[in-house]
């Protein structure tokens, strides 16, 4: 593995030659760091699945360069769409839109729709832009773990399977983004994973929002129901003045004078910044995630703006133990 600065010159193009060969490569993105390969190449993009031990049911989503490349890789693209891609692009969001035969379908899971976002990392915008192609990449880590958002959790999550990985500092805002799709009428929007771009700032533009209805089809990352989970079990408490095992970790959301007698903590935030909470969640989860522990303990998040994503994640993270039947771990 060869770690690079990505500001530095003449990272990006050994990066590019490697994508360029049909090879991956780690670099940041502003929400977490991604895994990627050429979107328009089927036989790059198989890698991903190999290396992350992904589902093929579960699709990627496709970076671009330009708002322009929308048009490259939809078959059509409703006035709503480009609405929000007006207001969020180069930025942490996701539109769901019907694909040409361009992208091969296993980035989409064999669907006819792909999800497209343009980030906002400079670093990403250089890659993509010096292959001048669209870049297809899922979070760079193991299916179902935890998404890094330091180069170091890359790192140690895959050692000697990726041949370069872009250093570009810590995420901006450490968790993923948001993604959503337009109503067949281009009336509304329907948020498919809450993310990096609270859907309140979606409802600001005077657009109508609606959550997607649960089914069997997965149409786009982190919908399966377990997922963004650590080694250990994570249970979610009101406080932490339940009882918690000694050799345990907490996560809590505010930084408080009386503290849990666990063996290792981490606080989102100093005074409730929902902003400052989520560009440490994942990080911190990292942290927590230890091996001479027995459970997590992660206290609840107010479930509005950012506070919706990071629930979303612990509430998929917490799965783990819902189905083992553990509501309460008791260390066995």
């Amino acid at each position: 593995m060869n770690i690079l600065n990505g500001f530095e010159s003449g990272a990006i193009e050994q990066a590019v030659a490697v994508l360029t060969a049909g090879g991956v490569v780690a670099f940041p993105t502003e929400t977490v760091y991604g895994l990627g390969a050429d979107a328009f190449n089927p036989y790059a993009v198989t890698k991903i699945f190999e290396i992350k031990r992904r589902p093929r049911f579960d699709p990627l989503i496709v970076h671009i360069y330009s708002k322009d490349w929308m048009f490259d890789i939809a078959e059509h693209v409703p006035v709503l769409a480009t609405h929000l891609a007006d207001r969020f692009w180069p930025g942490p969001l996701t539109i769901i839109l019907r694909k040409k035969s361009i992208i091969p379908g296993i980035v989409t899971a064999g669907l006819s729709t792909v999800g497209i976002r343009m980030p906002s990392h400079p670093v990403a915008l250089e890659l993509i832009k010096t292959l001048g192609r669209p870049v297809a990449a899922p979070s760079a880590n193991p299916f179902g773990y935890i998404s890094p958002t330091r180069a170091k959790h890359v790192i140690k999550s895959f050692k000697d399977k990726v041949r370069i990985v872009l250093d570009g500092g810590d995420s901006q805002f450490g968790i993923e983004s948001t993604i959503v799709s337009i109503a067949a009428d281009d009336d509304k929007v329907i948020v498919h994973r809450h993310g990096a771009i609270p859907v309140e700032e979606i409802q600001a533009m005077g657009i109508t929002i609606e959550e997607k209805k649960g089914n069997d089809t997965c149409e786009a990352p982190g919908e399966l129901p377990y997922h963004y989970a650590p080694v250990k079990p994570l249970i979610i408490i009101d406080t932490f003045k339940e009882s918690l095992l000694e050799s345990s970790s907490f996560l809590g959301f505010i930084e408080k004078k009386e503290k849990p007698t666990v063996r290792y903590i981490k606080y989102l935030s100093q005074d409730g910044d929902l902003r400052e909470a989520a560009a440490n969640f994942f990080s911190h989860l990292i942290d927590l995630d230890r091996e001479d522990i027995s459970v997590i303990y992660a206290e609840k998040i107010p479930d509005k703006g950012l506070g919706k994503a990071m629930m979303d994640r612990l509430k998929k993270a917490a799965q783990k133990c819902v189905l083992q039947g553990v509501e309460k771990y008791d260390g066995s």
